[in-house]
C-alpha cells in the first residue's frame, strides 16, 4: 500500500473510493501477491499525470530491480516507449510490429494504427521515440 500510496485509503471501502484511488488500490493489491509475473491492463486509467509517472516508475523498478516480469496494456504510445523494454502493437488482434521502442514506434506504424500523420522525434528525457501528433489545423492546412 505504501508503494501506491494508499495507505491513508486502508479503512475506506474499495467503492467509495475516486477512479484515481481505486486504481491505485486495485495495483496495490496485484503487488501485494508478490507474484514473479505481473498482468497490467491500462494501469494508468484514471490517474492524473503525476501518479501516471509514479505507477508506471514502481512497475519499471519491480521489474529492474526485482526481476519481476510485466506485461501491460497501454494505448498511451509514448508511456509504452519510455517504460516498455519491448513492444508489441497490435490491431484487430493481430501482431503487427514488435521489439525495442525504438524500432517499433515509428510515423509509419502511427499511421497504420491509427491513422494518425504524427512525427517520431527523440524524447529530451529518455532519448527514445516520442510521438507528435500531426494535424492539418497546425500547419495552416484549411483554415481561414
Amino acid at each position: 500500500m505504501a508503494r501506491t500510496d494508499v495507505t491513508a485509503l486502508a479503512d475506506r471501502p474499495v467503492d467509495e473510493l475516486s477512479g484515481g484511488q481505486r486504481q491505485r488500490v486495485w495495483i496495490a493489491m496485484a503487488l501485494a501477491q508478490e507474484t514473479d509475473l505481473l498482468l497490467l491492463d491500462e494501469p494508468t486509467t484514471y490517474l492524473d499525470i503525476s501518479h501516471q509517472v509514479e505507477v508506471l516508475d514502481l512497475v519499471r523498478r519491480l521489474n529492474h530491480e526485482r526481476g519481476r516480469t510485466v506485461v501491460a496494456v497501454l494505448h498511451d504510445l509514448n508511456q509504452a516507449a519510455r517504460y516498455a523494454d519491448r513492444l508489441v502493437a497490435m490491431k484487430a488482434g493481430r501482431v503487427v510490429a514488435e521489439g525495442p521502442p525504438g524500432d517499433v514506434v515509428t510515423a509509419e506504424l502511427v499511421r497504420e494504427l491509427f491513422g494518425l500523420e504524427s512525427v517520431v522525434v527523440a524524447d529530451p528525457v529518455t532519448g527514445g521515440p516520442l510521438v507528435v501528433p500531426g494535424s492539418p489545423w497546425a500547419a495552416g492546412v484549411g483554415a481561414g
